[in-house]
């Protein structure tokens, strides 16, 4: 992209990992749409316990938030839950493990995602989104169109693709 010409001022990522250490000479935003998705994962839309509605309630608010505030709720989340967080069963050889593991699993990815989720309230990154939809709405709209025409062959698909995005690049520049 760079020998194309075009300028890198950020990167929003989906969560997979292994692209933040690739990009990180980058700002890199981590989309809050997939983080939510990652908790939800977890937790379920509508978790039993007390202690992860809670989790669920304060991650339904991050793309309304600020960073110091998110940072400090989730921080008081723990606080409050610590117990729960930090039981642990014992199974018949004596052996122990965490009872709520699904739990510990979505605080620890907030915990591992949060340097990436609010980059895009820094200074040096306004008016970048905090979510890839758009992008992920783009190619939607591309595979739609190319299951639509599925006996293409590959050089005719590649042509397609390469139409695809000059005709939304003509679009953008209007």
């Amino acid at each position: 992209m760079k020998e194309r010409g075009y300028t890198i001022d950020g990167i929003i990522i989906d969560g997979k990992q292994s692209l933040f250490k690739s990009f990180a000479e980058y700002p890199i935003q981590m989309c809050q749409f997939h983080m939510k998705q990652i908790t939800k994962r977890y937790l379920t839309k509508n978790p039993k316990l007390l202690a992860a509605r809670a989790l669920n309630a304060l991650v339904d608010k991050l793309t309304r938030s600020e960073e110091s505030v998110f940072k400090a709720e989730l921080a008081a989340w723990k606080d409050e839950w610590h117990d729960m967080i930090d039981r642990r069963s014992i199974y018949k050889d004596g052996s122990t493990h965490y009872t709520h593991q699904r739990l510990r699993s979505a605080m620890h990815s907030l915990d591992f995602y949060m340097p990436y989720l609010f980059t895009y309230q820094r200074e040096n990154c306004k008016g970048m989104p905090n979510t890839n939809n758009k992008i992920e709405g783009t190619f939607t709209d591309l595979k739609k169109n190319l299951n639509n025409h599925s006996g293409l062959t590959k050089e005719n698909r590649k042509r397609f693709i390469s139409g695809f995005f000059l005709a939304l690049n003509n679009e953008l520049q209007l």
